[in-house]
């Protein structure tokens, strides 16, 4: 599906994106939580059903210790936003200054803004919210004059979440383990000048 870049509008202050396909990208609030937690919800019985058990395990997000808290901080500690179709959230996005203190990953050594959390409403599947969401981080990235936009995602399954970050703009760089979990972390250069999906 091709579309033309999303288009950033700013109103009160407030950064939202707007994209030929309909899809609406705006700042998160505390508000967001419930369905962000149902789409995290949503996406373990997915990849349940797909036979990957060990990415998110299989308790719901909203059922696991401390998840709820997780995601109550996102959306007042970060800088959370949410993809819209429609009037309806369809997926969201959280940025931070840092990675998480609870994953062993080091410093980058530089400013940075770091993708906490990327996730999409598995019933809009194949509309290209991850990438918009992605794209969104970007222009964030650059808006906020830092040139390096980092993650980190899950390594297993012949790194198909890998490829997903490669496919839009970002390179490997260090791996990681948290007991069985093998992690990756991805980089992409943001600053002006620099190709990438936010262009």
């Amino acid at each position: 599906m091709t579309t033309r870049p999303p288009t950033p509008t700013t109103t009160a202050g407030a950064t939202t994106t707007a994209s030929a396909t309909g899809l609406l990208i705006r700042p998160g609030t505390p508000d967001d939580v419930p369905a962000v937690l149902a789409m995290l919800d949503a996406a373990i019985v997915w990849m349940n059903a797909r036979g990957n058990t060990e990415q998110w395990g299989t308790t719901p997000y909203s059922r696991k210790q401390g998840g709820v808290e997780r995601v109550q901080r996102y959306f007042t500690e970060c800088r959370p936003f949410v993809a819209e179709l429609d009037g309806v959230p369809a997926g969201a996005l959280v940025l931070h200054t840092g990675p998480s203190p609870q994953v062993p990953i080091p410093p980058a050594g530089e400013p940075e803004r770091y993708v906490r959390l990327l996730v999409s409403d598995r019933r809009h599947a194949g509309h290209g919210i991850g990438a918009a969401l992605l794209a969104h981080a970007v222009q964030e990235a650059r808006r906020a004059g830092v040139a390096l936009l980092r993650v980190d995602c899950w390594a297993g399954e012949e790194g198909r979440l890998v490829s997903f970050y490669e496919r839009n703009g970002f390179s490997r760089t260090e791996e990681f383990q948290v007991g069985a979990w093998p992690g990756q972390v991805l980089a992409q250069r943001v600053g002006p000048g620099e190709d990438g999906p936010g262009r």
